[in-house]
């Protein structure tokens, strides 16, 4: 019998070694299913090894402990952690390339030929370029010009999509692939159709041509150039800057910077009664609201699970009992928070707790499935003496957690929680991320059509496909960077860590959302991620990575306005001899 799970299987054996010679026919013995491949924190030149184990130079690989055997193929990678410790060398073997190659980074993140990755970069760049001829948004315009600016129009839109992919969807798949619950493969091609179906399934279909409600839109009544100019500029100059952070692999928002390009639009062109301050303050004000909320919520989180699942005594059946109540929470929360099935608030509370029962029940279902025997053996052999000082143990006090085949059982549960969670909020950011994007690009489109400046505009569905394109592209081909700083560079991660990182982070969304708090999910996880490492101890968090990510928040804002304001001069210098 073969149990899968993401970091380990169970099967029997015989002849694994013991103190006395070879154990009887049917011993049990743990398989890991492949060492842990961590992302890079600095480019390093890559170390020979003569073992037949090829991997690319910027990840580490792991030698597996001498018991355990490798016979399945991975779903996902197991953190050396694992064992409890961490001896020996750590080999970094060199990719699969002629020697003197120089391999690009995208081939180096994704273990592929530099051929094949220039290949997906040309793909891209022809389908971005050649499918705006064929979208209906180009066919509706009525002469040349209109259609040139049209097509110009819908680049930028897909310009701040990819920028929003390379940068953005990191805050769904940084940490797992940072615990090692998926690798950078499996994480890029489970975002990359999660980001667009949550884009065209869940995008809004409409938006208001002032974004976000930042600027009066009563101020550029009658001046459709000037706006259609505006909100071009707002995009090129958001995803300029998105740009230059998912470069240095800094985690920003997107909403941010799109804020901070319309509001400096508005001041240079509408003037100071042109911006909603009220609304700009609420935005600054997520700076600290969103990381403080986050890095509570994680604290709070990763110490419950080691409180109550590290030192209980027996860890396994504890995770697997508790798995079940954090979906329940989830799942109820989600429903009632942002799907509501009806709008009595009786009704719409029972679905959510009915959604949450089933969800629970079906994860319990599987966890035992898969991991019933593994379960029932490892109690078995469990002591029930032997911890008792549990009853002593305070909720803030640094319990040592299990070791051996009980940890490998509560990564492999959180391991599970940690790969749904993640796809959850992929398919969300697809669905919620995407009129950053489109809401600009909808509303002038509607201009050069000769529609409303400042009614509500309808987005046409091939616009939203449109914009879950750039999101997918902007994360095949420049993700891998911020989802590096992200899962590595903060603090290290784990199956348990990772999952309280992104409970926390998509509770305290959900919560600030249904009241109203200015909030930013960006700065909410990286907060997540930092309050997990505090956890740990002040000596866990990186300092230099903190203050390079709340430098990069500090300026967002600033920056797209002050390029808002240029490419704005720029456009409408060109614009004055189209239209």
């Amino acid at each position: 019998m073969v149990l899968s799970s993401p970091y380990f299987s169970f099967a029997r054996h015989s002849g694994v070694g013991g103190s006395g010679g070879a154990t009887a026919a049917g011993a049990s013995a743990f398989i890991l299913r492949r060492p842990l491949r961590r992302l890079p924190s600095h480019p390093r030149p890559p170390l020979h090894d003569n073992s037949s184990t090829k991997t690319f130079p910027c990840f580490k690989s792991y030698p597996l402990r001498p018991a355990l055997d490798r016979r399945h193929l991975p779903m996902a990678t197991l953190s050396s952690s694992f064992s409890g410790a961490d001896d020996g060398p750590k080999p970094v073997v060199e990719a699969n390339t002629e020697e003197g190659e120089e391999l690009p980074e995208l081939a180096k993140a994704f273990h592929i030929s530099s051929r094949t990755a220039s290949a997906v970069c040309i793909l891209i760049a022809f389908a971005a370029l050649t499918l705006p001829l064929a979208m209906r948004s180009l066919g509706q315009a009525a002469d040349l010009k209109t259609k040139a600016l049209s097509y110009l129009t819908l680049l930028a839109g897909f310009y701040m999509a990819w920028n929003i992919g390379a940068n953005d969807v990191a805050n769904a798949m940084g940490t797992s692939v940072g615990s090692g619950a998926l690798t950078l493969r499996q994480a890029v091609m489970t975002a990359a159709v999660l980001e667009f179906s949550g884009a065209l399934l869940m995008g809004t279909h409409v938006t208001s041509t002032m974004q976000k409600g930042i600027l009066v839109a009563s101020v550029f009544q009658g001046k459709d150039t000037m706006l259609f100019a505006g909100l071009l500029s707002s995009l090129a100059a958001a995803g300029t800057w998105l740009q230059v952070a998912s470069f240095y692999g800094w985690p920003v928002s997107t909403t941010h910077c799109i804020v901070g390009a319309m509001v400096g639009f508005g001041l240079m062109y509408g003037g100071i009664g042109a911006v909603f301050w009220s609304s700009l303050a609420r935005v600054t004000s997520s700076w600290i609201i969103s990381p403080v909320m986050g890095a509570a919520a994680s604290f709070i989180v990763y110490k419950c699970i080691r409180r109550f699942v590290y030192s209980a005594p027996n860890p396994g059946q504890a995770a697997a009992a508790a798995a079940p109540i954090a979906v329940f929470l989830g799942v109820t929360g989600i429903s009632f928070a942002a799907f509501p099935l009806s709008k009595s608030f009786p009704v719409a509370l029972v679905q959510a707790l009915a959604c949450g029962t089933a969800g629970a029940i079906i994860v319990s279902r599987v966890i035992h499935k898969q991991l019933g025997h593994l379960l029932t053996s490892e109690a078995e052999k469990t002591p029930t003496t032997e911890k008792p000082h549990l009853e002593h143990i305070g909720f803030l006090t640094n319990v040592a957690g299990p070791t051996g085949a009980q940890l490998e059982i509560v990564y492999g549960v959180f391991g599970y929680m940690q790969v749904l969670s993640a796809c959850f909020m992929s398919f969300a950011h697809g669905g919620n991320d995407v009129s950053n994007a489109i809401g600009p690009l909808a509303a002038a489109l509607s201009i050069l059509h000769g529609g409303a400046s400042s009614a509500e505009i309808v987005i046409p569905t091939d616009v939203l496909a449109w914009g879950g394109f750039g999101i997918v592209a902007g994360l095949m081909i420049w993700g891998y960077r911020v989802i590096a700083t992200i899962g590595k560079k903060i603090t290290e991660l784990t199956p348990t860590r990772g999952f309280a990182a992104e409970f926390a982070a998509a509770s305290v969304v959900l919560v600030a959302s249904k009241l109203g708090l200015p909030i930013s999910a960006t700065h909410t996880l990286v907060g997540a991620v930092m309050g997990v490492g505090f956890a740990r101890g002040l000596n866990s968090v990186r300092a230099e990575t903190v203050r390079e990510i709340v430098t990069s928040w500090a300026v967002t804002i600033p920056v797209g306005a002050v390029l808002s304001v240029f490419y704005t001069w720029i456009s409408t210098k060109l614009l004055s001899f189209l239209i």
